[in-house]
């Protein structure tokens, strides 16, 4: 009964088989190998973006960082989310790879910005020496509340973005369960709703370790090249990260695994909403699951050998917790929580 992350999920065995593929012999380095190019065109494919510039990183934190500082100057001001995780849990990554931009947090309901909200904090920057100018705009898909932005609720965000001349990151290491849960095309969801740079994750769905970070427009592509060098994130047999990526993406393995990870969270919250006191604290439209258990309940499934995360907030009697599935998770998983907390 493991639901602490996606990130704790093994890896598909198509990516174990395609790294023993690519192990085959040596490649050039750093990139410039057939295998990584090969992964590169496959995401312009599925992007619908034939002339998008394609990069690598192992980790989301890496992508993030360094492609909002290709797009933000250290006076700059990156709107995001109150609960996004460049806000909440990257460690300053934002701010010490711009070399200072500060991150402004944006509210809104149930882990989506609000327009009305975004149009206040801009409000409030730029306009003189004195102040932070802005920036970039941050968009988490899925978001940290496991809801799914709709592609008009980003293009919307976008263009106000747009309008004061505002740059528009997507932070997509869920982007794969956000397709999965939706009718929208990944062109749809990124690049045709305003997004400039898209991070596009894969570790959390089947990769032991690959992100791709797509400039939609590559004039900042060259910038992000040297960020990524300079701050030790160029690996260099970049054929492995790559060789994920192709095989994740190849015959549409990276949404079936995403979309097996929504029906597993989507079941738990149904069996969850049957146990008398259970609450569930928000639409559960991707793989994740927020919940307030009664108290007796969370130390039956911790009795019998759940494992997730406790989150603060929670009423008096009540344990919040975030249940996250995985790909690899088995229903079987999801039936026997359901019975400890029932059991509690």
């Amino acid at each position: 009964m493991w639901f602490t992350s996606d990130n704790a999920a093994p890896a598909s065995p198509e990516v174990l088989a395609a790294l023993a593929r690519v192990n085959a012999g040596p490649a050039m380095a750093y990139g410039a190998d057939a295998e990584t190019e090969r992964a590169r065109a496959m995401v312009r494919d599925v992007l619908e973006a034939p002339r998008a510039a394609v990069e690598f990183v192992g980790i989301g934190t890496a992508a993030n960082a360094l492609a909002l500082a290709a797009l933000t100057p250290p006076w700059g001001a990156i709107f995001c989310h109150d609960e996004a995780h460049v806000e909440m849990d990257e460690c300053g990554a934002p701010e010490f790879f711009t070399g200072g931009a500060k991150l402004v947090s944006v509210p809104g309901a149930d882990g989506r910005m609000d327009v009305a909200a975004l149009e206040a904090a801009m409000a409030r920057v730029g306009g003189s020496v004195h102040h932070v100018q802005p920036g970039a705009l941050s968009l988490t898909q899925a978001t940290e509340a496991g809801t799914v932005y709709p592609a008009g609720e980003i293009a919307a965000l976008a263009a106000r973005a747009k309008a004061a001349g505002v740059p528009v990151h997507l932070d997509g290491t869920r982007f794969a369960n956000a397709l999965a849960a939706t009718s929208a095309s990944p062109a749809e969801m990124s690049w045709k709703a305003g997004v400039d740079v898209l991070c596009l994750g894969f570790s959390k769905n089947g990769a032991i370790g690959a992100e791709a970070v797509v400039f939609f427009d590559d004039a900042k592509a060259w910038e992000f090249q040297l960020r990524r060098k300079r701050g030790g994130h160029l690996y260099s047999k970049m054929r492995f990260v790559a060789a994920q990526v192709s095989a994740l993406l190849e015959g549409g393995l990276w949404l079936r695994l995403a979309a097996h990870a929504n029906a597993m969270a989507s079941a738990l919250a149904e069996g969850l909403k049957g146990v008398e006191g259970v609450r569930i604290l928000h639409p559960v439209e991707a793989n994740i699951v927020f919940a307030d258990l009664p108290a007796a309940a969370h130390e039956a499934a911790k009795a019998k050998g759940a494992a997730y995360y406790d989150m603060p907030g929670a009423p008096e009697g009540f344990v919040r917790v975030r249940l996250v599935a995985s790909g690899a998770t088995d229903a079987t998983e999801v039936e026997r929580l359901i019975a400890a907390v029932k059991a509690g």
